[in-house]
């Protein structure tokens, strides 16, 4: 029987993939992008969080000094919780299964996101497997991982949300943690592979938006044939969880909009573009 971490199940999105679709997010991250607004979804294991909303700062939770079990018990008015759940494949099946109807009359499924789906790997091909022939089956991914097990998922499910970030591996690495080589690689298989996908580009401001970096990917879009990018706008709340793990959100970049023509750019390569 195999199990995975989950953090969250989202039952009615319409932002990841067609139509209505249960989104289920995985624990675990290989990557730290110093935007991520999923914190909780960095590491793998069960973490202990709070919720400020409602929050009197009386600092009971962080009596011993960081947040953790005695966190939960200590606080005066119960906002301290476990994030992060043990679900057997067989539990997810039975979650999606019993909101099928309604996500296949809309042309919809369930996405596997995070974290980093690829980082759970087994389970996340256990789920995807006993899911075939009952709802729409998709990933969403940041393609870190080794090519083998990328393109054992992608021999399971039905299409891919594929997030590209920045073109240039020192930037990357900078900005991420983690060199973009297996990313590129599996992004490059993934076109070869006749399976439906969609790109995707945080835009970050003064990072992944400049003009350089959204050439640079256009260009290896237009060399591997695919003509449909979406664009994902940054989100100004993306530190607001960070104090709920005791975390603060640290960015090295301007946080403040820069103008960039990026439509105009892909156009230029022939490639649509929506903006989420």
């Amino acid at each position: 029987m195999l199990n995975g971490t989950v953090f969250s199940i989202e039952e009615f999105s319409v932002f990841d993939g067609d139509g209505i679709r249960m989104t289920v997010f995985l624990k675990g991250c290989p990557l730290r992008c110093e935007w991520c607004h999923n914190p909780e979804g960095q590491r793998r294991e069960r973490e202990v969080c709070r919720s400020m909303n409602g929050c009197i700062e009386c600092g009971a939770c962080l009596t011993y000094g960081e947040l953790g079990e005695s966190s939960i018990t200590a606080c005066p008015r119960g906002l301290v919780r476990y994030v992060g759940d043990v679900y057997t494949v067989e539990d997810i099946v039975r979650i999606v299964s019993a909101n099928a109807d309604i996500l296949n009359v809309s042309g919809g499924g369930v996405t596997f996101s995070g974290g980093e789906p690829l980082m759970q790997s087994a389970f996340l091909r256990g789920c995807l497997c006993e899911l075939r022939g009952v709802t729409d089956r998709a990933i969403q991914t940041a393609g870190y991982c080794e090519k083998d097990t990328f393109l054992q998922v992608l021999s399971d499910c039905d299409r891919v949300l594929y997030d590209l970030k920045l073109i240039d591996d020192a930037d990357h690495i900078r900005y991420t943690g983690v060199s973009n080589r297996m990313i590129l690689e599996n992004y490059r298989a993934l076109s070869k592979s006749g399976k439906p996908f969609v790109t995707r580009i945080p835009l970050i401001p003064t990072v992944t938006d400049t003009e350089k970096n959204i050439e640079g990917i256009a260009d290896l879009m237009k060399e591997c044939g695919v003509s449909y990018v979406e664009l994902m706008p940054y989100n100004k709340m993306a530190g607001s969880k960070y104090a709920s793990l005791a975390r603060k959100y640290e960015v090295s970049f301007e946080e403040h909009i820069e103008p960039c023509a990026h439509v105009e750019i892909f156009k230029e390569y022939g490639i649509e573009v929506k903006i989420l």
